[in-house]
């Protein structure tokens, strides 16, 4: 039976005395987790400041940066054009289509699409969703309201009654899901 020999530079039950996360992987100490236990202050944010990003939750448009890293190079179609129309509405407010926001350029690039042969010429999911949380003229949490308004455009613009794995109502439906359980 093999004995196992510890390093004397680390302690055998170091392990046991770190904080673990829910898989029991060890988490990194980082330099401010130090300080704070030696009690040294930090800054606070200014509460004046709207924060449209935060690590806490999912807002709609970084779900819809993230269909763009996951579908980047699929062409939009006009069931992704349907969604993203569907999202911008619900990070608006707005329930007209506003020129040159992501729906009306999903819709264009749907239409474009549709008369272009060479694939390597059609317009891209990631070409129009990238920095969407940027170029939104809103963006809110996303809730699970927001996300089957999202599915449901997206179904009814599919003539197989599906959505695209991956895609816009996939991402949207996802980061509902994670904003329940904060």
């Amino acid at each position: 039976m093999a004995q196992h020999q510890h390093s004397p530079q680390r302690p055998r039950d170091e392990e046991n005395t770190r904080p673990h996360d829910q898989y029991g992987d060890v988490f990194n100490v980082s330099g401010d987790d130090v300080a704070r236990k030696q009690g040294v202050g930090f800054p606070q944010p200014d509460p004046t400041v709207a924060k449209m990003r935060s690590v806490d939750t999912v807002t709609i448009g970084e779900a819809l940066e993230a269909t763009a890293l996951s579908l980047g190079d699929k062409p939009v179609d006009r069931k992704d054009a349907a969604a993203i129309q569907a999202a911008e509405t619900r990070a608006s407010g707005e329930f007209k289509t506003r020129p040159g926001g992501l729906a009306a350029a999903a819709q264009a690039a749907a239409a474009a699409n549709e008369q272009t042969v060479s694939e390597e010429d059609k317009v891209t999911i990631e070409d129009i969703l990238t920095d969407a949380a940027e170029r939104l003229p809103g963006d809110k949490v996303v809730t699970s309201e927001d996300a089957d308004a999202v599915v449901g455009a997206e179904l009814r613009s599919s003539s197989e009654m599906k959505t695209t794995p991956g895609g816009v109502a996939d991402s949207m439906s996802a980061g509902a899901r994670l904003n329940q359980h904060l």
